[in-house]
This record gives C-alpha cells, sequence and structure tokens, in this order.
C-alpha cells in the first residue's frame, strides 16, 4: 500500500552497508523500500563503494557489492511515499548536481515527512537548501558544508544518531541501529518484542 513506501535515492558507488542495511532492516518491517538512481530503471545495477575506518586520518574505500536497483527514477512522486532515506558514501557528492535528486528532498521536507540522511548524504542536504536552521550530524568531514547551509553541526559518536524535526542524522554505518530505530519512530512505526 502506498502508506508503507519509503524512497531511497542512491548512485554509483553509494556506500555498501548504508544502501543494503536499511534497505533489509526496512523491508523485514514490512516497508516497500524503492531503490532509485538518475538515470538508471528498475533492474539496472549500480555499483557500491565499501568506507571503512581502519587508523588512518580518514576512511578507505574499496569496490563493494553490486545493488540492483528496483524502482525507476524518472516515476518518483514524493507522494507516493511516506519517508525518503539518503545513504552516504561517493554517490551524494554527484547526486546533489541533479536538479530533480534537489527537487525530490525539497517536497519531503515541505510535505513534513521523514528523512532520513546518513554520513555523505548530507551533502545532498546542504545542495538543497533544507537544513536551515537545524541540528544535524554526519560524516565528520561535513561539517563546513553544513554550517555553510545554515544548519548547525553536532558532533555525535559514530553509533549514535539525532534527531530534529522530520529529519534523522548520522556520522557514518556504526549508526545504524540508533539511526533507523529513529527513522522509524518519525514514521510512526513500533517495534515489540
Amino acid at each position: 500500500t502506498m502508506s508503507k513506501k519509503i524512497l531511497v535515492v542512491a548512485g554509483d558507488f553509494t556506500e555498501d552497508y548504508e544502501l543494503m542495511v536499511p534497505f533489509q532492516a526496512l523491508k523485514m518491517l514490512g516497508y516497500d523500500v524503492a531503490v532509485v538512481c538518475p538515470d538508471k530503471r528498475a533492474g539496472d545495477k549500480i555499483a557500491t563503494a565499501i568506507h571503512d575506518f581502519e587508523g588512518d586520518q580518514t576512511y578507505t574505500e574499496k569496490r563493494g557489492h553490486n545493488f540492483q536497483l528496483n524502482a525507476t527514477f524518472d516515476e518518483v512522486k514524493e507522494s507516493d511515499f511516506v519517508g525518503l532515506l539518503i545513504p552516504g558514501g561517493r554517490s551524494p557528492e554527484y547526486l546533489r548536481l541533479n536538479p530533480k535528486v534537489l527537487s525530490i528532498v525539497r517536497d519531503f521536507f515541505t510535505a513534513n515527512k521523514p528523512v532520513a540522511a546518513l554520513c555523505h548524504g548530507v551533502q545532498i542536504l546542504a545542495a538543497a537548501g533544507v537544513i536551515k536552521g537545524l541540528r544535524l550530524s554526519g560524516y565528520y568531514a561535513q561539517q563546513p558544508e553544513v554550517e555553510a547551509a545554515g544548519g548547525t553541526y553536532v558532533n555525535i559518536a559514530v553509533d549514535d544518531a539525532i534527531v530534529d524535526g522530520n529529519l534523522v542524522t548520522g556520522p557514518a554505518w556504526p549508526a545504524h541501529p540508533a539511526f533507523l530505530a529513529k527513522f522509524i519512530a518519525l514514521l510512526g512505526a513500533k517495534v515489540q518484542l
């Protein structure tokens, strides 16, 4: 049903875990998760990147799994979805140049629907002009971009996430448990054990 559809905007070299973990976890809860990429269609594949933290001054990058898209970017309408998730990795750097990507993001904010952005995903939010006055996280190197776009960067633990209004953000994939728990709370879901 329409009431359970979540949109994920990804691209080539989206971070492997940051795409697959939310995709599988949200599907496990019963959501219909549509993963799209500009200029690609359902059935096409995107490459992913593995970003890891191995003791260097910044993350390392390796080739990840291929991911098969299950929806078509050109058919996306915000009204079909209850929430938006933007994974990190390399793709946000180029996806933020796509006017329709930015327009979709703005539509979710205008409609006051839950939005979750992890790690470099925050680059897309900054480019869309939607974070002015908000407190958010993201990969630590995003602090200048967040501040330039009028947001307040909050330095939290790598396994933590922060909510401001209908936006949840986190620094990187170690945040998935906190990040996804806060996202589904914004979506109104309750998980009972």
